[in-house]
């Protein structure tokens, strides 16, 4: 199955509503973090607002829950609530379809079939009874795709070291090239160095998931020995690490953000423990992703898909989608992703382990 990138149609701005659309209207900021009243509120879709006779600017790149804002040369700037300065020129208005100055385009890559949607169908949402096939295959295209001309961010929770395939399989995908970034907490960092020093997970053997013994230390002797080397970088350098995700994310260069947790041990040396400072980070490399993948981590997948939109600005192929996967055993976990406002989320509801064992398979086919 091969894979072309679908058209953008971008709005026809000589057409009605839009030829007698006012111009937006932008009120400066007052005090520091709060926006006007009335202010625009940004969406996960491509948003125009008119800034001049005929002169619409898409605002990008951009994310859900945010402000927009103007500077002097009419460039627009997405921004958090918590980075508002005083005199900041907010956009107001919360009218969509351009009377207020504002177009937010919902179906610039809507895709039309010969096939109507039926008035009464079964299975019409996504289950564990699902069958998924076609999207291993559409996946396999896409990230071949990806390998040469996007960026594939990865976010993982700690299932994915649980199992010695799984995480080999996932060593795999990095060596051959389909991870540009990767998204996780400090037990994704972990579980996977306490694979690479004891074979272990959680005090767990990764094959014949046999109990250690003592091994309830082995998690937190993972992590004092690597506090004591100084960072997971160094921990590599010194060979101390001797296989796994973080080894080969380190020997790569591929950027990763440990994002910190209230509920961590240790923790590792690069976890963020700033919510607001990982956040920073974490869209710094959204901003550029192509394709999102999570993998068993609700709370992670939900906060990159909140931080994340359906498009990009791309110099190569100009306004291009999104692709964010969710893959989790759990039908609430990837229902909560839509739920929190990311609709362009495409579930896949299976073990994760299996699923990126399959994965690193079908891609080296």
């Amino acid at each position: 199955m091969g894979f072309q990138l679908p058209a953008y149609q971008p709005p026809d701005f000589h057409l009605p509503p839009l030829t007698h659309a006012p111009l937006a209207v932008f009120k400066a900021v007052v005090r520091a973090g709060v926006a006007p009243d009335d202010y625009h509120a940004t969406s996960i879709f491509p948003e125009y607002f008119h800034l001049g006779p005929g002169q619409w600017v898409l605002a990008a790149p951009s994310r859900m829950d945010c402000v927009v804002v103007r500077s002097p040369d009419h460039t627009l700037a997405v921004k958090e609530f918590r980075r508002l300065q005083p005199g900041d020129l907010v956009a107001v208005g919360r009218r969509e379809n351009g009377e207020d100055g504002i177009w937010v385009h919902a179906t610039g890559f809507a895709v039309t079939t010969d096939n109507g949607p039926e008035k009464f169908a079964f299975r019409g949402s996504r289950t564990r009874e699902t069958s998924f096939s076609i999207d291993y295959d559409e996946l396999y295209a896409l990230l071949r795709h990806e390998r040469e001309h996007g960026v594939v961010v990865w976010v993982l929770g700690p299932a994915v070291v649980f199992d010695r395939d799984a995480r080999a399989a996932f060593c795999g995908l990095i060596a051959d090239g389909f991870v540009d970034a990767l998204l996780a907490g400090n037990a994704l960092a972990t579980h996977d160095i306490e694979g690479a020093l004891f074979g272990t997970a959680l005090g767990q053997e990764l094959y014949r998931k046999r109990p250690a013994a003592q091994g309830h230390y082995k998690h937190l002797d993972a992590l004092n020995r690597v506090r004591g080397a100084g960072s997971i970088r160094q921990a590599v350098q010194e060979g101390l690490i001797a296989d796994g995700i973080m080894k080969g994310l380190v020997e790569r260069e591929i950027p990763f953000v440990l994002a910190g947790s209230i509920r961590d041990d240790g923790p590792m040396p690069e976890v963020v423990a700033d919510a607001y400072d990982a956040q920073d980070q974490m869209r710094a490399i959204i901003s550029q992703a192509t394709t999102i993948i999570g993998l068993a981590t609700q709370l992670h997948t939900i906060a990159t898909g909140n931080l994340s939109p359906s498009f990009i600005v791309d110099p190569r192929f100009g306004v291009r989608p999104v692709y964010f996967y969710a893959v989790d055993m759990s039908e609430f976990a990837v229902s909560k992703l839509a739920d929190r406002g990311s609709l362009s989320a495409k579930s896949i509801l299976t073990n994760v382990q299996d699923f990126v064992v399959t994965l690193h398979r079908g891609l080296q086919r």
